[in-house]
């Protein structure tokens, strides 16, 4: 994957040029520093290899209308433009592969609108939901999108990956939650998309369903701008108990159970596979000090009122007792739920085959798998981290999690967390990650999911097989990207759409589809 950029010095003098005519000197950042900080997402990549991702300026727009400019002119002297809007995506959606200038929206945090009678909010996009939800907070409200990276993702990078909520499985994810939203297209046009033309409606029947078209695009078809987004009561109660199992089996099967019980409250269960519980104990003691013979653990987590959340956590320990759950206890229960955003963060250090402790950084695969299916791929992912270890110390199994997606139980949100020695991360390396990526990415298909549940499928690996998931629907994703963006400006290299440019590029996709077992 081509990634330096070998734009002329004169072409970006002629873009900061031009910007000036249309931002402040404060809104545009060209120094090696602010360029840096805008290179690379948390998700390891080869240190060597970071200025290969250096955009050539950034900017700081505080209006659709200054994003508009900016991006006009960008098409117009074909420059590449990135969105940024909180840089927390592991897929490199937010990374400029081919230089450019990356359009960092955080300035863009305002409340426009909070509509009380009609429970919407409408939102700058680079606000997060951390921020939000302290000052719907004061109208006994909320904005239940609840991500692990919850204090620090904003609302477009939400929209940009199509984002997955902790606890979906009550209020939905970002999609459902999202009602509608501006778009500024790659040629400058400013478009609103939703369900029809209502700002604020939920449901319509008028024409295409647009807003889906921009959700999940990775930045590859515009910047969103400003959303109106759909508000829930604040949860009187909240209730979060953890169970303990002997081994992942039984684990499993309660956690099926938990989430066909229909009980009206749930919003989500967490299953953690021995190899996760096996990770936090060794280094996340304080929230997880229960005894050696736990080997799997299951979380659910309630929300409502009182009363409701009450009855339902009864019939939920009720089937605790049927499965020979053992509850670990209030303190564990609301402490390690309390801190499900930290995980974000969480690493950073693992262990070489020898035991030595060393730094590493954090990174995880996701798919969407059905609940029939979690046995099968958590056994084919740990054997594909278990050869990358015999191979080299630069990787350690962190293990899985599975996260509910609905409230029926029928699909999750399954990840494999891997620890990279990050400074230690070669060309060789490297290619061995890619690789084990591609097979992960494999396995999910193989067993009838989908390659990514939450973060997208950007990067070299995975992004290989996207064309062989889609089938004929990546075709129709080439025209669409060829349609709204003629000049290929908007975030170029991601998704493999620079084939929506090539004049014949059906060996190419046959090519693609053969590298899927």
């Amino acid at each position: 994957m081509t990634t330096v950029s070998e734009r002329p010095a004169e072409l970006v003098a002629r873009v900061v040029e031009r910007l000036h005519e249309v931002l402040r000197p404060d809104q545009i950042l060209t120094g090696r520093t602010d360029r840096l900080n805008r290179a690379r997402v948390p998700a390891p990549f080869p240190v060597h290899r970071w200025a290969e991702r250096l955009p050539d300026l950034a900017v700081l727009p505080e209006t659709t209308e200054e994003v508009a400019a900016v991006v006009r002119i960008a098409n117009e002297l074909r420059m590449p433009v990135v969105p940024r809007d909180g840089g927390t995506g592991l897929t490199d959606g937010a990374v400029p592969l081919r230089g450019g200038i990356v359009v960092d929206v955080k300035r863009m945090n305002q409340v426009h609108e909070l509509d009380l009678d009609n429970r919407t909010v409408t939102v700058g996009t680079g606000i997060s939901m951390l921020k939000l939800n302290e000052q719907l907070a004061a109208h006994g409200l909320i904005y239940p999108d609840d991500p692990a990276s919850y204090p620090c993702s904003l609302v477009g990078g939400r929209i940009g990956t199509s984002g997955w909520s902790l606890i979906g499985s009550r209020y939905g994810h970002t999609r459902d939650l999202v009602l509608s939203f501006d778009v500024v297209l790659p040629t400058g046009d400013v478009v609103h998309v939703g369900d029809g033309a209502g700002g604020k409606i939920s449901k319509s029947s008028s024409g295409y369903q647009l807003k889906h078209l921009f959700m999940g695009h990775q930045g590859t078809l515009g910047i969103a701008t400003r959303a109106t987004l759909k508000l829930y009561p604040k949860p009187e109660a909240e209730l979060s108990p953890f169970w303990a199992f002997d081994d992942y089996d039984d684990a499993y099967r309660f956690t099926g159970a938990l989430a066909r019980a229909g009980v009206a409250t749930f919003s989500g269960a967490v299953l953690f596979d021995e190899w996760k519980v096996a990770y936090l104990r060794r280094d996340d003691e304080a929230y997880i000090p229960q005894p050696a013979d736990v080997r799997a653990l299951t979380c659910a987590v309630l929300y409502g009122w009182e009363d409701e959340v009450r009855a339902g956590g009864k019939r939920l320990f009720r089937i605790a007792r049927e499965h020979g759950a053992r509850y670990l206890g209030d303190e564990i229960s609301e402490g390690d739920w309390a801190a499900r955003h930290d995980r974000y963060a969480t690493p950073l250090h693992g262990r070489t085959r020898t035991g030595q402790v060393v730094p590493m950084s954090w990174h995880c695969e996701d798919a969407a798998v059905n609940y029939t299916r979690l046995p099968a791929v958590m056994r084919a992912w740990h054997g594909i981290v278990a050869d990358l270890r015999r191979r080299t110390d630069v990787f350690d199994d962190w293990g899985m999690f599975a996260y509910t997606s609905a409230d029926t139980g029928v699909d999750y949100l399954t990840e494999i967390d891997v620890g990279i020695w990050e400074q230690r991360l070669d060309d060789d390396a490297w290619a061995m990650w890619v690789a084990a990526k591609r097979d992960i990415a494999a396995a999910a298909l193989a067993h009838g999911g989908s390659i990514s549940a939450c973060h997208g499928s950007c990067r070299e690996g995975e992004v290989d097989l996207v064309p062989s998931e889609l089938g004929g629907g990546y075709e129709v994703m080439l025209g669409i990207k060829r349609l709204l963006d003629p000049n290929n400006i908007m975030n170029p290299g991601k998704y493999l759409l620079d084939l929506a440019y090539e004049p014949d590029a059906t060996d190419r996709l046959a090519d693609l589809r053969g590298l899927l077992p």
